[in-house]
């Protein structure tokens, strides 16, 4: 349960699914006749022997013999075959996105261009990133808010009733302090509010200033009552991680639903998809954030690229994704992914080659 006062004591739905202690992902590589190499990756934070599954047994059949220069038409085959039977998002499009990846980096490398001019080429050489700030303490906010405007980012994003205890007002309102003027603050609800709640935090937040975006607010299935709640308030309301494919999102254009959106390469079936998406967000005059989370650098290049390659992204998850075990630490060269900024790779496709050595001391199965 929420544990907060009156109505808010319900089911908790808002509060963060890990699967453990531990970060995962599923790495695709598909090797073409003529010795060429695409790495792809799923988004798998859990069960990542289902995703692994999935393109083993469902689309490997699909694509094993096919010309890999067909991307798009591989992948209405690869989504085609089940969508009568309705696998239209989750597991499915997650294994979509790792094969899809893996295929436009055969490409790039086949055309020896990097996968921005691929795509048409680059509106910006550097992409805007933001980074999570939190603290136990007031006061330790306050400092990692500070930390992170003094390092380069011009926003910053924390929780907001993600997870009991964390529905105080006040917290936002000390990060505000800090960055007016200087940045933003991007709040992520994860769904924890019903609309009338939404409409009375939302005013709040109107009146704070230097609010960024506010994500995820209601439930994704709430559909009906995220245009109320867009038109009420001045915040901008974000929302798409958790949606899967374009259709979902042209659904929530059409209803002018949101302002800005926020698909995940590798959850919404891969740079094909996503490029689609953010192509029809803007036909709608909607902005878009790539949704970057655990994962490798595939998963980061791919999310740059496509960024720096269409007219309406503005910033994209950053923080320190590649200085973990699982980030540049396994290439043979790295990725330039700064505080408060990306820059795409020149290298032919992703620009990712796996220090296979490296790789292998943290590989499962």
């Amino acid at each position: 349960m929420t544990g907060g006062p009156g109505l808010y004591n319900r089911i908790d739905h808002a509060t963060p699914s890990r699967s453990g202690p531990f970060q995962q992902a599923v790495l695709v590589k598909i090797t073409t006749s003529d010795g060429i190499t695409g790495w792809g990756e799923c988004h798998a934070p859990a069960a990542p022997r289902v995703h692994k599954t999935v393109i083993e047994d469902m689309l490997a059949p699909v694509v094993v013999g096919q010309d890999a220069r067909d991307v798009e038409p591989l992948w209405d085959r690869m989504y085609s075959t089940q969508r009568v039977r309705g696998y239209s998002s989750g597991f499915y499009t997650e294994a979509i996105a790792g094969v899809d990846l893996a295929l436009w980096d055969i490409l790039g490398k086949h055309a020896g261009l990097p996968l921005s001019r691929l795509l048409g080429g680059r509106y910006r050489d550097r992409i805007p990133t933001y980074t999570g700030v939190g603290g136990a303490s007031m006061e330790a906010l306050k400092e990692n808010a500070q930390r992170a405007m003094e390092q380069g980012y011009g926003a910053v994003k924390m929780g907001l009733s993600k997870g009991p205890g964390t529905r105080d007002l006040a917290r936002v309102a000390a990060v505000v302090d800090v960055v007016k003027g200087r940045g933003q603050l991007l709040l992520d609800s994860l769904g924890a509010y019903k609309l009338h709640e939404a409409t009375v935090i939302g005013r709040e937040l109107d009146r704070m200033g230097s609010i960024g975006w506010w994500e995820d607010v209601l439930m994704p299935e709430d559909t009906s009552n995220y245009p109320k709640l867009a038109d009420a308030l001045d915040v901008p309301i974000v929302a798409g991680e958790m949606l899967s494919n374009r259709f979902q999102f042209r659904d929530l254009f059409s209803q002018k639903a949101v302002d800005i959106v926020n698909p995940d390469v590798c959850r919404a079936g891969g740079i094909t998809e996503c490029r689609k998406i953010a192509i029809l967000a803007d036909a709608a005059a909607v902005l878009w954030s790539p949704h970057v989370s655990t994962g490798t650098a595939p998963y980061v290049s791919a999310s740059v690229h496509l960024a720096a390659s269409t007219p309406n992204c503005v910033i994209i998850e950053g923080g320190d994704k590649l200085a973990g075990p699982m980030g540049n630490v396994l290439l043979q060269q790295p990725l330039a992914f700064q505080p408060g900024f990306a820059i795409p790779s020149d290298r032919p496709g992703l620009g990712v080659e796996f220090n296979e050595k490296e790789l292998a001391k943290i590989t499962v199965g």
